[in-house]
């Protein structure tokens, strides 16, 4: 059995329905200092990962580590606060593995948000940014092997982000007065930041933003014909753009600041599914 497959996963979905029994409708996967909104999940039950079959401790500075389930804007779903990175030493198939748990659940429907990098000038730190697209740099795969019961075998990543979705965001977005971009996520495998040299390739290859994760998470989401809508936080603008350099502990207070707005745009779309 794939220690990270659908039988796998299945496991991990019983357990955490014992204790968070509506099945949700939508799943988020909160990234680095993203996590407020699970303070507006109401009636929530908290769930340490290290509880989940499956699921490792996280260890990065922002991230909670903990499944939350309850109602948010009237809407069953369940949150994921922090997840699991390779340049943590993760292979892609268990840094993809929340998300078959997710869709076990129910949730046909993945919001993801994480923080990123500019590539741009003009959408600088503290900007949000809606993904229309990513670019695979990881060059790692989490559908590599057997291919797993309930997923498609050759997922068509032509539009992984669902142009749907992405609508009602905009709208969403026009209704709350905010500020949103969009743009190409170029996921690397890190966890070194980039060189002024990589920055350019990145560039002149089509991306708009530069970060460490959601790839997997999307392409499993995809496999399993789930929806996805993403979002990146940009914290800062990407190595050798700004002439200070990263620390994460700037990629911290930068995401704190804004995600207020996020909070408060994310709650708006999942208001949307309201029955």
């Amino acid at each position: 059995m794939n220690r990270y497959g659908t039988s796998a996963a299945d496991a991990a979905a019983d357990a955490i329905r014992e204790r968070v029994p509506s099945a949700p409708r939508v799943a988020i996967i909160l990234g680095s200092g993203l996590g407020g909104i699970v303070g507006d999940v109401r009636d929530a039950c908290r769930i340490p990962y290290r509880d989940v079959p499956g699921f490792p401790s996280a260890t990065v500075v922002g991230h909670a580590g903990e499944l939350i389930g309850g109602m948010l804007a009237g809407v069953p779903v369940v949150a994921l606060s922090g997840r699991f990175h390779m340049y943590e030493g993760h292979d892609a198939a268990l840094a993809a593995f929340p998300v078959r748990v997710l869709e076990a659940l129910g949730a046909k429907t993945l919001i993801v948000s994480n923080a990123a990098g500019s590539l741009r000038a003009d959408i600088g730190p503290g900007s949000i940014v809606l993904l229309r697209d990513h670019i695979n740099l990881m060059f790692r795969n989490p559908l590599t092997g057997a291919v797993e019961p309930g997923d498609e075998r050759f997922p068509d990543m032509s539009e992984p982000y669902d142009p749907g979705l992405r609508a009602i965001a905009r709208d969403v977005a026009r209704e709350q007065r905010l500020t949103v971009s969009e743009g190409t996520y170029a996921g690397l495998l890190g966890p070194s930041y980039e060189t002024r040299a990589e920055v350019e390739m990145l560039v002149r290859i089509g991306a708009d933003l530069v970060g460490m994760s959601t790839v997997p998470e999307v392409i499993v989401a995809r496999a399993r014909g789930m929806r996805v809508l993403g979002f990146s936080c940009v914290t800062n603008l990407a190595c050798g753009l700004a002439a200070a350099p990263i620390t994460h502990q700037e990629v911290i207070e930068t995401t704190a600041r804004v995600s207020a707005q996020l909070q408060q745009l994310v709650r708006g779309i999942v208001s949307k599914f309201q029955a």
